[in-house]
């Protein structure tokens, strides 16, 4: 009403209220009535903005790559901003009296474009594709000391690269270079599992060639140890024989040696004997027969002389006429006989 206004700004507001070109009032989130025609009112919104960029850019290599991200900042110094960017407000408060709000996000966009543009023209197209977190953090260094950012007042919270994107021609060029690198990559992880099956194999009949020779010298040296031993036994065997052969012979020696003693005993004994019947016969010779007889007939028993009579009656049986036994004799002898 006559130009008395009220108006209430948001806490993340920054007001500064001018009257005859001087600042009479500022702060956040103020609240007060004005008098619109010598009252100026300058809003700048203090909390953090994003804005997203697209560009395309050259590689060294002269190819075109599309970088997509966003950069997040917030006004730190009011004022700064102020006297570069007309932030004033509509007399009723309504809106801005020019398009200056709009263009601080454009500025700082074409600074980070720049920046970029610098580090992505030292770059090949494939290190370039994969620079992402090198550019951002080396654009992200160079634009927090940036003259024109430090001039108006901003501070940069962050950047985000979030694609770096060939074009469509060299997107299929470069798939079918990784296709074909993933084949021949696929063809190689073939031809080293062969080599590797083919190794495999190789050293597994090498073990068992192994395994064999080491089997057939664990038999040899058996053998050899067999053979050894049977040697050995062989040896010992002779060698009883020999001692047995030997104790043989010297037992054989020790019997003859024996016998002969026995004979030449024999013999001695023999010729004793003989000596000692000759002379016996010697002296028997010399004795009258009769008296022998008389002599060997002591002692005898009655049949026996009676015998020995009946021999010399026989032996003289021409001389005798007749021989005249009695019965009592007869039957004596025939008891005897019995």
């Amino acid at each position: 009403m006559f130009g008395v206004n009220f108006i209430k700004f948001q806490p993340n507001i920054y007001v500064l209220k001018y009257q005859r070109g001087n600042v009479v009032s500022e702060g956040l989130g103020l609240s007060f009535f004005y008098y619109a025609p010598t009252t100026s009112l300058v809003a700048i919104p203090v909390s953090s903005m994003e804005s997203p960029f697209i560009f395309e850019e050259t590689t060294r290599d002269f190819q075109t790559i599309t970088i997509q991200g966003q950069v997040s900042f917030r006004v730190s110094d009011v004022k700064k901003l102020s006297a570069l960017l007309n932030y004033t407000l509509s007399p009723m408060g309504k809106g801005y009296l020019s398009d200056d709000p709009d263009k601080l996000p454009r500025r700082i966009i074409d600074i980070v474009h720049v920046l970029i543009k610098r580090e992505i023209g030292g770059l090949q197209l494939k290190p370039a594709l994969t620079a992402a977190d090198d550019l951002t953090r080396n654009v992200s260094d160079t634009i927090q000391t940036h003259r024109e950012i430090l001039s108006l007042g901003v501070e940069i919270l962050g950047i985000s690269i979030l694609a770096i994107l060939p074009t469509k021609e060299t997107t299929r060029a470069l798939e079918a270079e990784t296709r074909e690198q993933i084949l021949k990559g696929a063809d190689d992880a073939i031809y080293t599992r062969r080599n590797s099956a083919v190794e495999q194999e190789r050293v597994i009949k090498e073990n068992e060639l192994n395994t064999e020779i080491a089997i057939e010298r664990k038999k040899r040296q058996i053998r050899e140890t067999q053979m050894e031993a049977e040697q050995a036994v062989q040896a010992k065997r002779h060698q009883l024989e020999e001692n047995q052969m030997s104790f043989n012979i010297t037992l054989e020696k020790q019997k003859s040696a024996l016998t002969a003693l026995s004979v030449e005993n024999l013999k001695a004994e023999a010729d004793a004997k003989a000596y000692a019947a000759a002379k016996m016969m010697d002296v028997f010779n010399s004795v009258n027969p009769t008296a022998l007889q008389s002599l060997a007939s002591v002692g005898m028993a009655p049949e026996t002389l009676i015998a020995l009579a009946f021999r010399g009656i026989a032996e003289k049986a021409e001389k005798i006429g007749e021989l005249n036994i009695s019965p009592d004799l007869l039957n004596s002898l025939l008891k005897h006989q019995k």
